[in-house]
């Protein structure tokens, strides 16, 4: 198998372990917070953590694969993500559950950017839709099995071996890892911005976490004004200390790209909302619908189906109408399809569920396909390294910012309908609110030039043909023009 294929199969092994273990967290949630004692809403401290601890320690990760060889970290990353597994399937309250869940991030923040950066400086980038769908295809396998997997064993066995699955496929990933990647290794890395780390470690976290609880009434409201403010503060100083340092570990001079500008506000926009599907819909179907987790995940695994679907026809749909065309449009119509949730009630057909599920999976799918794929359209090889960082970075605050916003809507409805458990009619204004964020992205990704990543996409190419197979035919219909002409003048 060549480089094009095996490397992508490879990362996508990393890819696989999160998404599937953040899809079996998401449908076997109830079931664990009535284990350990507490409510789901409240466990969502343990999503939350690990987005967070992912935010946190992902900018480290570009100048860490640069110092000590992506090959490494990468298999260290496994390693840690591993631990963090075990940690999980052993907790016996909140407490140990989260911290097993940071661990699980830490090791998550190397795994996906430092596979993204060997997968970026392995592959030419007219090849890159194709081996972005290559990575995305076996990662898609996790969110398929995961949720009927995950409420299989939750139903019928226990919910701590949910998180066991991940051992068997870490080991495979660090062997397949050790054996085929080549030790990429920059002879002359930056010098590592530690004060940098600090600052937007501290504000990532501060900005996050406050707004992740802000809907929770797990921490007093001065509490939550107070993280908020002091994240928003590091931030702010962070962003005029990366003007002053030539090696920052969040690079957003690199928003100057109209491509990369696109795909980290729009995409962020975008996943805001997508991201708290994983989230609400499994807690509709058990906590509203009175499904089993078993039967809960047979039904949101129709999402993963359809962005199976997507993953052979993507390259072909972004290289016939191009990324801005087609982004645009379909941003929209993946809202619309999120949007459709909010009509799913007590007495809708489970068929009819699953057909709309597999549709905007479909659609959803072929967004982040070209989300992911359009951002290093402009970035140069020298700037891979912080470009995957800054990528990684936002997509999963977006998600950590979807999971809260999702459950801040559906605790604001509950306060206004003045009840106090959980039931069908609080969601529908949740999905609502969360596909008309998802929909506002459609503007930036309008605003990238006609042209946005044609070297990518092939639409260049297929351009270049067709002007070609036009020019070729006017020659050929003016030289048979001539033809007649000098004949006409021959026979008069």
């Amino acid at each position: 198998m060549d480089k094009q294929r095996l490397i992508p199969l490879i990362v996508a092994t990393a890819l696989f372990m999160e998404n599937m273990d953040s899809t079996v967290i998401a449908t076997s949630l109830p079931a664990i917070a009535a284990d350990i004692g507490t409510s789901p809403l409240t466990l969502k401290l343990a999503i939350t953590s690990y987005l967070l601890s992912l935010a946190v320690f992902i900018p480290a990760s570009g100048w860490t694969a640069d110092r000590f060889g992506a090959r490494m970290v990468f298999s260290i990353a496994i390693g840690v993500f591993m631990i963090g597994s075990i940690g999980c399937a052993l907790s016996q309250n909140v407490t140990h559950f989260v911290i097993a869940r940071i661990l699980q991030g830490m090791g998550g923040a190397m795994m996906t950017p430092v596979g993204r950066l060997v997968l970026l400086r392995s592959i030419d980038k007219s090849a890159l839709v194709n081996a972005m769908t290559w990575v995305t295809v076996p990662a898609l396998v996790g969110p398929v099995i995961g949720p009927p997997l995950g409420g299989f064993i939750t139903t019928y066995f226990s919910w701590h071996w949910i998180f066991l699955i991940n051992i068997p496929i870490g080991l495979l990933g660090i062997f397949m890892a050790m054996k085929y990647i080549d030790p990429i290794k920059s002879d002359d890395p930056e010098r590592f911005d530690l004060y940098g780390l600090v600052l937007a470690g501290i504000g990532l976290a501060g900005i996050a976490f406050g707004l992740s609880v802000a809907g929770l009434n797990l921490l007093p409201w001065p509490i939550i004004a107070g993280l908020v403010a002091i994240g928003t503060i590091s931030m702010t100083l962070y962003v005029m200390h990366a003007k002053r340092t030539g090696s920052p570990v969040l690079d957003f001079s690199l928003l100057r790209l109209s491509t990369m500008r696109a795909s980290i506000i729009g995409g962020f926009l975008f996943r805001l909302g997508i991201g708290a599907l994983p989230f609400l819909l499994p807690l509709l179907m058990q906590e509203g619908f009175g499904l089993t987790p078993f039967q809960s995940g047979l039904v949101t695994f129709a999402s993963a189906v359809g962005a199976m679907g997507m993953k052979t026809l993507a390259a072909r749909i972004i290289r016939a109408f191009g990324f801005r065309y087609m982004m645009t449009v379909n941003a929209v119509i993946s809202a619309v399809f999120l949007a459709a949730c909010a009509l799913f009630t007590v007495t809708t057909p489970l068929l009819l569920i699953f057909i709309i599920l597999v549709v905007g999976g479909f659609f959803r799918s072929l967004q982040f396909t070209a989300i992911n794929t359009v951002a290093y359209a402009e970035v140069e090889p020298a700037q891979m390294s912080r470009a995957t960082t800054l990528v990684s970075v936002n997509q999963q605050l977006a998600i950590s910012a979807g999971v809260a916003v999702g459950a801040f809507s559906v605790e604001s409805t509950m306060l206004y309908q003045h009840v106090t458990e959980l039931s069908a009619g609080v969601f529908p204004p949740a999905f609502l609110v969360v596909a008309i964020i998802s929909a506002a992205s459609a503007y930036f990704f309008w605003q990238m030039p006609d042209d946005a990543g044609h070297e990518i996409s092939g639409r260049k190419v297929v351009e270049i043909s067709s002007r070609k197979g036009a020019e070729k035919a006017a020659t050929k219909k003016a030289a048979s023009e001539g033809t007649e002409d000098a004949r006409d003048q021959r026979l008069g």
